[in-house]
């Protein structure tokens, strides 16, 4: 199932959960609706207003992420990013689809969690 033009290195994980976000992590967050997330970058949906990132924008974003242990429970990890918009889709006349870089990477993959894996990271924590 290789897609031609895909230029993605990592699984990302799709999942359903708040994402916070502003141009200035002083001010007033808005919220969006995290679709999915990599180590490098995440993709969201938000309202199509003044408050909603644009193409070239520098926000800085807050969300949480599972990070899955040996027995398929998980926790959440809580993450605060500086990243750059390096897409933005109108999803309808509501709503857009954002895809943000990341400034530094999450220190694992979380599309690409195994048993192994979270093992292997839970210990070095």
């Amino acid at each position: 199932m290789d897609k031609p033009n895909e230029r993605r290195t990592e699984q990302r994980l799709r999942y359903f959960w708040p994402i916070w976000f502003a141009e200035d992590p002083n001010e007033t967050l808005s919220q969006g609706q995290m679709v999915d997330v990599s180590s490098r970058g995440a993709a969201f949906t938000c309202h199509a207003d003044d408050g909603c990132p644009y193409l070239g924008q520098h926000i800085t974003a807050r969300f949480s992420v599972p990070r899955y242990g040996p027995d398929d429970s998980f926790d959440m990890a809580n993450f605060i990013r500086s990243a750059h918009v390096c897409r933005v889709d109108n999803v309808n006349s509501f709503l857009r689809r954002i895809a943000i870089q990341f400034a530094e990477p999450l220190p694992f993959k979380p599309g690409e969690q195994n048993t192994a894996e979270s093992n292997i990271q839970t210990q070095n924590l």
